[in-house]
């Protein structure tokens, strides 16, 4: 049985995120993505959450099903058969959150993006439903998502990920997140002093080469989300 990475300290451990789930080697984001890289040891999956258009949560990037699956137009105007009508790959469907946390739930720990708003509470349910809040981090580009997620259910961890943001850790601080995931390229060794001062988890995204990862975690760098969860 794997150990939650709530209950390790920080010096304990370094995660591999899978990206979407194994998605350098299956469909983004669907349950053969998942099951790859349960299979390839990954410590949490990642996946992207949007609402259907008659309110069931599935799982899926994009704000339009163009570039994933066979299909075209916004997440958000087709309902939850529409969408289950799309080839997502390799005959592969746009799993609804939750088959992925029925599935997968006790096998593996989960990062949920928050792809929009409005859907804080029930992700929170659903996470609440299948006994997951110590397995799973949420996490969003948005504070304010997060900031409503820990009000819903403070025992739930969260995650701020930022791009190019002038002070990430200030940004996390402030909406109470309890990780920090900035690019990799952002990453300074002020960043891990920080972040560790702060008492965030450090992450960092995406990352597909074996040694860049090494160099990261020789930095104190805590985590990577990478497309390849056996690059380690």
């Amino acid at each position: 049985m794997y150990t939650s990475v709530m209950r390790l300290n920080e010096s304990d451990f370094f995660v591999k995120i899978a990206h979407r789930g194994a998605s350098a080697y299956e469909p983004e984001n669907t349950l053969a993505s998942f099951n790859k890289a349960v299979d390839m040891n990954a410590d949490l999956i990642e996946f992207d959450v949007r609402r259907s258009q008659d309110s069931h949560l599935v799982v899926i990037h994009d704000r339009k099903v163009d570039r994933t699956t066979d299909g075209s137009g916004l997440v958000e105007h087709k309902t939850l058969s529409e969408l289950k009508e799309l080839d997502a790959g390799n005959g592969e469907k746009i799993p609804t959150l939750e088959e992925v946390l029925e599935m997968f739930g006790g096998k593996t720990r989960f990062a949920i993006e928050l792809k929009e708003n409005g859907i804080e509470d029930k992700i929170v349910k659903q996470i609440r439903k299948y006994d997951l809040v110590e397995d799973s981090f949420v996490i969003s580009f948005n504070p304010n998502r997060l900031k409503v997620i820990k009000h819903l259910e403070p025992s739930i961890q969260t995650g701020l990920i930022s791009f190019a943001s002038l002070n990430p850790i200030r940004n996390a601080v402030n909406c109470g997140a309890d990780a920090v995931a900035p690019f990799h390229r952002f990453i300074s060794d002020n960043t891990v002093r920080r972040a560790r001062k702060s008492g965030l988890h450090l992450f960092t995204y995406v990352v597909n080469d074996s040694a860049k990862a090494r160099e990261l975690k020789d930095r104190g760098v805590q985590g990577i989300v990478t497309n390849r969860p056996d690059i380690l």
